[in-house]
């Protein structure tokens, strides 16, 4: 049985929504490893991916985020010790959290900016914040 959901106007299977949780999920690690490593204050973090779970430990300062793929749900689940929790779909090419409209990489610029105190580029950086199918 194959499971589909809406993306934008159209339904895609469940065998490319893992594809594009594992495109965007490869995507932001590799991006959290170049920044903890060209950023001095950050020398004790930690990224780690496997199985669809990618954590960053930033310290006891600054807590941990752990994104992570929900294969029943079709979405992306965030924690932030920021924001809290969010549930993404990926409408329209990326993924955006539905009570508003914000998407997972705007928010990460965003949140990620005040923890390293420099410019960062979720949107830019990780080839997968805009993706087509």
């Amino acid at each position: 049985m194959t499971v589909l959901f809406k993306f934008g106007f159209r339904t895609i299977d469940k065998l490319t929504f893992n594809n594009l949780c594992a495109e965007t999920l490869d995507s932001l690690s590799e991006y959290f490893e170049e920044l903890i490593e060209s950023t001095p204050h950050l020398k004790n973090a930690d990224v780690t991916y496997s199985d669809g779970v990618l954590t960053v430990y930033f310290g006891q300062k600054y807590g941990t985020y752990v994104i992570n793929r929900q294969t029943p749900n079709l979405q992306i689940w965030l924690s932030s010790p920021i924001s809290g929790p969010k549930r993404y779909d990926f409408l329209c090419g990326t993924w955006v959290y539905k009570h508003d409209k914000t998407t997972l990489h705007s928010l990460l610029d965003i949140e990620i900016r005040e923890i390293a105190n420099r410019e960062v580029d979720f949107e830019e950086k990780c080839s997968h914040a805009k993706m087509k199918v």
